[in-house]
């Protein structure tokens, strides 16, 4: 397969999420830096101006958390743990609103779980949600919600949730700000000799050879969460750079395509991924029969699936599962992610988006199942 122009893949990125650690956001554990956050902050406000979409993943709830409530090192206890982030996120979401306000953007605070993501109806509404506020021009800050779940704070790191992240809104580019200037091929701290990987797969096995451990006392990361996380937004087609948070500019030069860090190239483009993951992996929960004006929409234009066309509705399925768009003689001839649970889907066959909301109580999408959520199966 022939794979991007390395210098293309930033400088061609329209939507990118970006990661900053704790370290970095809270200068080694002395506080939120506020000059770093408004930094990052006055530079995303210049990709928005060049039309580009942003998503701000933020390490440094907990850190935070510890230097109001006077901690000096970071707890064991899930309990302690969970009420550092409870007090720490009210000053990280404070600082980023208002260093993005001051760059004329308007901010959100999304709390995010694991669970969030793997449960397929609460994914899709995560994924509308962020989307909606993308569209209207407002930059979402994204945490871990610590003070209810504690898979990250035991054992992972907001590295996942980026890419998750990038995942969920279909990104061009995950970018990972941390203290370190990329992914080298041994341990810098040891050896001296150790070289900067400019450019990899993401994805490639050796890689993890060379990450090591958790590096910082503040966060539960290290190099090896960054490497997993490249890997695991590679699988929706997002590249991923590992650079050093404090490189001037960072964020600009990345988008004008300086090569910077390490670059993790994703081997699948990202329509091909999600087509591949809609059609291989995920188990059907049932299925909508449609007219052949519908099947010919579907299969010469590519059009989204629409109510008013389908004739039948079968299986017992929620909204965000997988549904199999059978034609009138009931071959399967696509499959996408409903947008409607079956007893709604049943309401609304053969109707017109302008009867949902009599219909249903309430309007959402006007589409059964999105084009971008949809692959023909024959």
């Amino acid at each position: 397969m022939i794979m991007k122009n390395s210098s293309s893949v930033l400088r061609d990125a329209r939507r990118i999420v970006i990661k900053v650690g704790s370290s970095l956001v809270t200068d080694e554990g002395r506080g939120l830096d506020e000059a770093a956050i408004g930094e990052w902050c006055r530079q995303m406000a210049l990709l928005v101006q060049d039309q580009r979409e942003v998503i701000m993943v933020s390490s440094g709830a907990i850190a935070e958390g510890m230097k109001r409530l006077g901690w000096s090192h970071r707890p064991h206890e899930v309990h302690e743990l969970q009420a550092a982030a409870a007090v720490g996120q009210m000053g990280l979401a404070q600082v980023y609103e208002s260093k993005l306000r001051e760059n004329g953007l308007r901010s959100a605070q999304v709390l995010l779980t694991h669970a969030d993501l793997a449960d397929r109806e609460r994914y899709l509404n995560a994924r509308s949600t962020l989307l909606t506020l993308l569209k209207l021009g407002v930059v979402p800050v994204i945490n871990e919600n610590d003070t209810v779940v504690n898979d990250e704070i035991k054992f992972g790191d907001n590295d996942t949730l980026g890419a998750l992240v990038a995942n969920l809104v279909e990104a061009d580019a995950l970018v990972i700000l941390t203290d370190q200037n990329g992914l080298y091929d041994a341990d810098p701290r040891k050896e001296p000799a150790a070289r900067l990987v400019h450019q990899a797969r993401a994805g490639d096995a050796s890689l993890e050879l060379m990450a090591g451990g958790a590096g910082s006392s503040l966060g539960r990361g290290g190099m090896i969460t960054k490497i997993l996380a490249a890997k695991r937004a590679a699988g929706s087609g997002a590249s991923t750079v590992i650079a050093w948070g404090r490189e001037p500019d960072v964020l600009l030069r990345l988008g004008r395509g300086e090569s910077i860090g390490t670059l993790l190239l994703a081997q699948t483009q990202k329509t091909q991924a999600r087509k591949q993951w809609i059609a291989d992996h995920l188990q059907l929960r049932g299925s909508v029969t449609v007219d052949a004006g519908a099947a010919s929409k579907l299969r010469a234009e590519g059009k989204s699936l629409l109510p008013i066309g389908m004739t039948a509705v079968e299986g017992d399925f929620s909204r965000g599962d997988v549904i199999a768009i059978r034609d009138s003689g009931g071959v399967e001839m696509a499959r996408g992610l409903a947008n409607y649970a079956s007893a709604e889907a049943r309401l609304i066959c053969r109707k017109p988006s302008g009867e949902f909301e009599r219909l249903l109580g309430y309007a959402a999408e006007p589409e059964m199942v999105h084009r971008d959520n949809l692959v023909l199966t024959r």
